[in-house]
């Protein structure tokens, strides 16, 4: 199954998301990966989707959606044609033998110390799948306490943007 990236803009309203992630449960859809938020303009919302299928689903996927009222527009982002990031706070279990070393890791992965307890060190991290993934594995072994992961978020690269109308 390969991952497909999906950018909806939305009428910011109350209820719209709800709809929007309800009609992905009413079809037995999986939505792996899932953000949202405002764009520059407040009376719109981004909805970042990350789906597990086939080309089929997703087309299937993107006719519902553009039967929503509130959607404005939907598009597929092909992988090598976006910037897509997510965030990881992880706090992690430290002693005074190890913090040394995880900072040396957090630092491989330009990541954040964010706080500092005698036990523990929570760390930021932004990054792609495999980014996020590759350092949650190099500090696994410490001892990860808790973990709070953003869903991806995506912008086409370049000058491409989004348009704001249902026909473009």
């Amino acid at each position: 199954m390969e991952k497909y990236t999906l950018s909806v803009l939305v009428e910011n309203h109350p209820g719209v998301l709800s709809r929007v992630v309800g009609l992905f449960s009413r079809r037995g859809f999986n939505i792996a990966s899932l953000s949202v938020g405002t764009t520059v303009d407040d009376t719109i919302s981004r909805i970042t989707i990350e789906v597990e299928g086939d080309s089929l689903i997703i087309e299937q996927v993107s006719k519902q959606l553009s039967k929503l009222m509130e959607v404005i527009k939907i598009k597929t982002l092909p992988e090598n044609e976006m910037v897509k990031r997510g965030l990881i706070l992880c706090k992690v279990r430290v002693s005074p033998k190890t913090r040394g070393e995880v900072m040396e890791i957090a630092n491989v992965f330009r990541a954040k110390i964010i706080d500092i307890s005698p036990s523990t060190m929570t760390i930021e991290l932004t990054g792609n799948d495999r980014k996020l993934s590759a350092f949650l594995d190099m500090i696994v072994n410490y001892g990860i306490e808790e973990i709070a992961r953003t869903g991806m978020t995506a912008l086409e690269r370049g000058a491409n943007i989004l348009k704001l109308d249902k026909n473009s």
